[in-house]
């Protein structure tokens, strides 16, 4: 797959997405809690800054926040990630999205509650930015999903408008599904979550997720990646990568994690890591995603690459929080077998 040079561009990666504050009650429930840790954090976001704070490459965020203190506080977090927020459209009278998250331990799983109901993101309406100006200056990747796109109409109107302009730029647009029923089922349904990403991916290089976001998406229904894989590609030839996390849930606290990748025809498998021990989920795929990413985006093979998205899941998994705490020898470190010894 083309991607432009680094060197003709100015960012390596551009996510369009919704930035919330998280809220995270530690030990507790939220319902039982009395105070609450402070993240940012969003699927689409997440990807940006792990790309920028890992694996130190340029990446910047297109999204808006309400003009107020909890915006500030967004905004003071995604610039200490090193991601460019000069597209970060600040708005009078509108709400920040609130994400309660739970991170679970052995039998009771991870519960998010997300309060983004009109949110200044899911209000962005054509028109908000010019994509002509900022394309020109040189993306290689735009990567955006369907998170995003399931907040509102004017949202999905939005997004569909970035991948085309996209296009006629010649920037890559990499794409999760990340399909979420309750943004869905009070915008359209399952319905038309399959009308707005088909409308999509016709614009799409790089396709990320498993099995169940392909049907509950796409209405692809097969039995494994591969065959969704084939499907996607038999119906948008267009889509040249497609990657998906797999994760065997013991418990909420012990997962098998590995990964599987289509590219050039073949399907490839990551290593698996049995039993490891999880400390948060929450983020684990777009740190997979952002680990594959920075592969193609450095020129390496994509069996490489999915080693790469394999090992940065599994450590940002490690740390509280949705987006990376991870380094790059950390990464690279795992990836060569490396023991979780103590390091002095």
């Amino acid at each position: 797959m083309h991607l432009m040079l680094k060197e003709t561009t100015k960012y390596d990666l551009l996510s369009l997405g919704e930035v919330m504050l998280r809220l995270d009650p530690g030990d507790d429930r939220i319902r039982t809690a009395v105070q609450f840790r402070a993240w940012e954090g969003g699927g689409e976001y997440n990807v940006a800054k792990a790309l920028s704070a890992c694996f130190g490459m340029r990446t910047g965020i297109v999204t808006a926040i309400g003009a107020d203190e909890v915006g500030a506080l967004l905004l003071n977090r995604m610039r200490q990630g090193g991601v460019d927020t000069q597209y970060v459209m600040q708005c009078r009278g509108l709400r920040n999205g609130l994400n309660f998250t739970e991170k679970g331990f052995g039998v009771r799983g991870a519960l998010g509650v997300s309060d983004r109901r009109f949110s200044a993101a899911s209000q962005m309406q054509v028109g908000d930015v010019d994509w002509d100006r900022i394309f020109s200056q040189g993306v290689r990747i735009l990567h955006t999903g369907g998170i995003f796109a399931a907040l509102s109409a004017s949202s999905a109107a939005f997004l569909q408008d970035a991948v085309r302009c996209a296009k006629k730029h010649n920037v890559a647009v990499s794409y999760d599904l990340n399909y979420r029923a309750s943004l869905w089922n009070v915008n359209g349904g399952m319905k038309n979550a399959h009308a707005v990403n088909r409308s999509i991916l016709p614009y799409v290089d790089i396709l990320f997720g498993n099995e169940t976001d392909y049907a509950d998406a796409l209405g692809i229904k097969q039995a494994s990646f591969a065959e969704c894989a084939q499907a996607v590609r038999e119906m948008f030839p267009n889509v040249q990568v497609l990657a998906t996390s797999l994760r065997t849930v013991h418990s909420a606290s012990r997962n098998d994690w590995s990964g599987q990748m289509y590219a050039d025809g073949k399907l490839l498998c990551g290593k698996t890591m049995k039993d490891i021990e999880i400390f948060d989920r929450v983020g684990g795929g777009d740190s997979f995603a952002s680990g594959v990413l920075y592969g193609m985006l450095s020129g390496m093979e994509p069996k490489t690459a999915l080693e790469y998205g394999i090992a940065h899941g599994a450590l940002v998994m490690t740390t509280p929080g949705d987006t990376s705490m991870a380094t790059l020898p950390e990464v690279e470190a795992l990836m060569h077998g490396q023991s979780p010894r103590i390091i002095r």
